[in-house]
């Protein structure tokens, strides 16, 4: 039989630490320091079988104020849902230290860092923290789960995206099976596109918004990191049980496009749909008013669409993204 891992017993070598098969170590990733001199480090936790199998990276916190995928990959370590019986599993839940420190979506410099990849060693903040993501962790993984939330006050329905047309990303998704995945086009300088580049799979959960907790959301990031697991033959069905809900699987809605309703005028907004939910050609899905009882607007839906998104924004200026709509055709 052909040996589908020949180099799986090899030491995996993170920031001048070698991590053999059968080990759990954690390790403290470098990228700078503080203007106080403190260091920051990157917490990198990995988890290796004896067993050869794929690498999975679970990763969250690139956007410091999103919270949800951070909680999602600590509970996966504190419920030791991520101790694999074979492979490997890479978990960092919050790559973006400083983001998190000041309720940033960016680092210090205004920089994203998913708009820095690959990045440079002698670059900008954001462009070194990119760098040393992708030299010292891209290499050993086979593919990864990216998780983060909707923008300032954009609530995400749990949604998987991905381009489904590249390798294998259909079958993980479908195996990760959240409740909507989305067909995804890759942006230049993210995670995603330089991971593709490496010949790596990377898809991103979105879920809740930042700087909340979501209970829902979390919870769904859980079960589809478990079941993206077992698909991969890296726990068996007993485990999964674990994890309260991860059997129940319905089949996804594969959505091929999405698109942005924009608020027609300033003011207050109020939404009538639920997150999530299937609206029809000329339904009423919210309104727009003025604080003094002399405007009243409608906001009416021109096609049959789902919801993946809704702003939580109270007060909105014209133009403000209010629904993220997507369709399956």
């Amino acid at each position: 039989m052909k040996n589908e891992f020949p180099n799986y017993h090899k030491d995996i070598v993170i920031d001048g630490v070698s991590i053999a098969v059968g080990e759990q170590k954690q390790i403290n990733l470098n990228i700078a320091k503080l203007p106080s001199r403190t260091s920051i480090d990157t917490p990198v936790f990995v988890y290796r079988s004896k067993n050869p199998g794929k690498t999975l990276l679970l990763i969250a916190g690139m956007h410091g104020d999103e919270v949800n995928g951070v909680e999602i990959i600590r509970q996966l370590i504190a419920k030791e849902l991520v101790i694999p019986k074979r492979g490997t599993v890479i978990a960092i839940p919050l790559l973006n230290i400083y983001g998190f420190l000041n309720f940033s979506r960016e680092v210090p410099d205004g920089k994203d860092i998913n708009r820095s990849f690959p990045g440079s060693k002698e670059g900008s903040l954001a462009s070194r923290v990119a760098h040393a993501f992708t030299n010292e962790i891209l290499p050993h993984i086979d593919l990864g789960v990216d998780f983060h939330t909707g923008g300032g006050r954009i609530n995400n329905f749990s949604q998987l995206r991905c381009l489904l047309a590249e390798g294998d990303n259909e079958e993980y998704a479908r195996a990760f099976a959240p409740h909507f995945i989305i067909n995804s086009k890759l942006r230049d300088k993210s995670l995603r596109n330089v991971a593709q580049q490496m010949g790596k799979s990377i898809m991103v959960y979105e879920g809740g918004e930042s700087q909340r907790l979501n209970r829902a959301p979390v919870k769904e990031g859980m079960r589809g990191a478990v079941r993206l697991m077992h698909y991969l033959d890296m726990i068996d069905k007993e485990d999964i049980a674990k994890m309260r809900g991860a059997e129940r699987v319905t089949e996804p809605i594969i959505l091929e496009r999405t698109s942005w309703m924009r608020a027609k005028f300033s003011g207050l907004f109020r939404s009538f749909v639920k997150n999530g939910s299937l609206i029809e050609e000329g339904q009423v899905i919210g309104s727009l008013t003025d604080p003094f009882g002399e405007l009243h607007h409608d906001i009416i839906c021109k096609q049959c669409c789902h919801v993946v998104a809704i702003n939580h924004q109270a007060v909105v200026n014209q133009g403000d993204a209010i629904f993220h709509l997507g369709k399956t055709s």
